[in-house]
């Protein structure tokens, strides 16, 4: 794992009520129980932290729009989430604005931090794993689609399990997953669904955010229907990683918009 590596969390349920370019693109109540320095658990590493080793794979050529919507992209997932930025400030206390509109917030170093499912009462310590980016997915997820997000932080769909995965962090595990899946940091894509995604950046410099919204909705379903735990999370993963690739690689896709699990942020 590179240096935004972190540590993850279980979460016991309580109760069920719980350099690169310029922009020219069109708790519920909750037990917190710390794991060791992997993402998930002692012993377990991160699926979306594995990289592939092989140098080989061919790579894809971009028209000079999906280039300059790439480098921006890359941008911003080089900015590592710092507490001393006040912009990082104002976006962290609104998505605690978006999350619990209703209970102030008495501080950005705070115990409240753990009813989002933050390990600790430090959510800096939480960006290594996705930097300022996975903050920007949060609260474009917290924005746009507030009752999903609500449903996903509340827990309120499904067969819950008593331990449950803990949303914020899992939320920075997602937007880590993508950036590998994708190919993101590299120059030019190496991958047919790295390949294919930059189209639907190129037409939407939005299509990050929203592909993560779908994804941790997906996410979700994948874990009600395996009836995971705790220790299940990087199977959950796997699984989640598997069918994106597969929608994102169907033909008649023509729009994110058009992904079969996009109806899961709708309902």
């Amino acid at each position: 794992m590179d240096d935004r590596g972190g540590s993850f969390v279980a979460v016991r349920r309580i109760s069920q009520g719980l350099e690169r370019g310029n922009n020219t693109c069109h708790s519920t109540s909750a037990e917190v129980v710390a794991g060791s320095a992997a993402w998930l658990g002692r012993g377990l590493s991160c699926v979306c932290a594995q990289r592939r080793e092989s140098d080989a794979r061919p790579s894809f050529d971009l028209t000079p729009a999906q280039e300059e919507c790439l480098q921006r992209l890359q941008s911003r997932i080089d900015v590592p989430y710092d507490s001393s930025v006040p912009e990082h400030q104002e976006a962290l206390k609104a998505l605690w604005n978006s999350a619990f509109p209703d209970e102030e917030l008495h501080g950005l170093i705070s115990e409240q931090w753990k009813e989002m499912g933050w390990q600790g009462k430090d959510p800096s310590t939480d960006f290594r794993g996705g930097g300022f980016i996975s903050l920007e997915n949060l609260l474009f997820f917290a924005r746009n689609f507030p009752k999903s997000f609500q449903d996903l932080l509340q827990k309120r769909e499904g067969d819950r399990s008593v331990w449950e995965y803990p949303f914020a962090v899992a939320g920075v595990n997602i937007t880590f997953m993508l950036i590998q899946m994708l190919d993101l940091e590299a120059v030019k894509p190496r991958t047919l669904v790295g390949a294919t995604f930059l189209k639907f950046l190129a037409e939407n410099d939005s299509a990050f955010d929203l592909l993560y919204c779908i994804t941790f909705k997906l996410m979700d379903r994948e874990w009600l229907t395996m009836h995971a735990s705790y220790m299940d999370f990087n199977a959950v993963m796997k699984s989640t990683r598997r069918q994106l690739e597969r929608e994102l690689l169907s033909e008649d896709i023509i729009r994110l918009e058009d992904l079969p699990s996009y109806t899961l942020l709708t309902q």
